[in-house]
């Protein structure tokens, strides 16, 4: 039985239109990436895996070898070896870089209609594409503003930091419930786990860790972490997963929150029989794609 085929004049309409959310996960910042390379720390042309970046930090630190080396667990072993400070650092120096930009960004930065974007990277792959695009056809042709999340508010009360448009500095004390930004008029860029701050490497802001993760996801569930003005795109447009699987516990987290009437869809290749049962559970259509040969055929039309 052959696979059966997204509905790609369909998405590309809704996402014409900004009715879609597309949401990024670590697979989409790795198009381009030559079979069976493999990444070590100092490479510019493209992002680790996780593993790979797992098997770096565990040889930094001397992790237990007889420790299953995962990410979240490696990284907390991280925060006690040799602090929370250096561990930023180590990330910081990864992520600071001009790795090439993919289709799949250039294809979303290609996109006329205001999108509210999250990611859960911490690369700028996708404001690089955004710029890139602004560039080409004039500075204010696609403005868009860069929310993202904050770890760091033990005695600060909760906030996040929000780059508006061609603003020179962040504003660094916006509680997640008083974000103001008309959704229908700009495109927004949720970084949802931190991301890289290239300009001032204090700003940096990673869940990466296994507390890290624990304190996201209380922080969800009481409707502190993620911006109220996103509650109504997430009751109402249709979510386009790219680059995900389901081990991601925020997504899951995300995910019950989708009302089942709406269908979404999710672009993952060579998913598990476990992992397509649970998109489905969740209202979600996957299929069994390359990202480069989803945004293929999606600009072909």
């Amino acid at each position: 039985m052959s696979e059966l085929l997204p509905p790609y004049p369909f998405l590309l309409d809704k996402l014409n239109s900004g009715k879609v959310i597309p949401f990024l996960g670590a697979g989409a910042s790795l198009g381009g990436r030559i079979p069976g390379a493999k990444w070590e720390k100092g490479n510019k042309n493209f992002l680790p895996l996780g593993s790979e970046l797992a098997g770096h930090l565990a040889e930094t630190t001397q992790f237990p070898s007889e420790e299953a080396c995962d990410l979240t667990k490696v990284a907390q072993y991280c925060n006690v070896a040799i602090g929370r400070t250096a561990l930023n650092d180590e990330l910081h120096d990864i992520f600071n870089c001009d790795y090439p930009l993919t289709s799949l960004h250039r294809f979303l930065a290609g996109v006329d209609a205001p999108l509210l974007i999250i990611t859960t990277n911490y690369d700028d792959l996708i404001e690089r594409a955004l710029d890139e695009r602004n560039r080409e056809v004039g500075r204010t042709a696609r403005p868009y503003d860069v929310v993202i999340h904050n770890t760091d508010v033990k005695g600060k009360g909760e906030h996040l930091l929000w780059w508006p448009y061609g603003a020179a500095e962040p504003d660094e004390r916006v509680n997640p419930n008083k974000l103001d930004i008309n959704l229908e008029e700009r495109t927004v860029v949720y970084k949802m786990h931190g991301a890289v701050d290239r300009k001032q490497r204090e700003r940096d802001n990673y869940v990466i860790t296994e507390d890290d993760y624990v304190d996201f996801l209380a922080r969800m569930t009481k409707n502190k972490a993620v911006p109220s003005i996103f509650a109504d795109p997430f009751q109402t447009r249709h979510f386009l997963f790219l680059g995900y699987g389901l081990n991601d516990w925020n997504l899951r987290v995300v995910l019950n929150r989708i009302p089942k009437g709406i269908r979404s869809w999710a672009i993952q290749y060579q998913p598990r029989a476990l992992e397509r049962r649970f998109w489905q559970e969740r209202g979600v259509e996957v299929y069994d794609l390359k990202l480069d040969e989803f945004v293929h055929q999606l600009t072909s039309r």
